[in-house]
């Protein structure tokens, strides 16, 4: 089982190592995540479970662990978080359910580490 609370943490160096190679694109990339995941006619949570359901269906561990991270502190229940990986199953069948696997793994080690 991979520990998502360990991995986002590491993500996060690397994000933040990367930034110093690259700053301007690192910059640009993080205004675009603010603005795109920002309150509108969508509110934040609303956005953070769609994201959520992206990262599963193209399977990418990173992006389900920043997500899950994201998606709590945004107000999403655990059951929210629940039905957005039913509809990634949905979209992605198979792969996505393996995938929706590992998001419930890094809600349920999001959950417990804020606790």
């Amino acid at each position: 089982m991979k520990d998502y609370v360990a991995h986002h943490r590491e993500l996060q160096g690397a994000m933040k190592r990367l930034s110093g190679m690259i700053p301007h694109t690192m910059r640009s990339f993080g205004q675009m995540h603010r603005d795109s995941l920002a309150d509108g006619a969508l509110s934040r949570k609303s956005k953070e479970l769609l994201a959520l359901a992206i990262a599963i269906t193209v399977r990418c561990d990173g992006c389900i662990a920043f997500h899950v991270h994201d998606a709590l502190p945004a107000g999403a229940g655990q059951e929210e978080i629940a039905e957005a990986i039913g509809v990634a199953v949905l979209m992605g069948g198979g792969p996505a359910v393996m995938y929706g696997c590992e998001a419930l793994q890094a809600l349920e080690q999001f959950a417990k580490s804020s606790a």
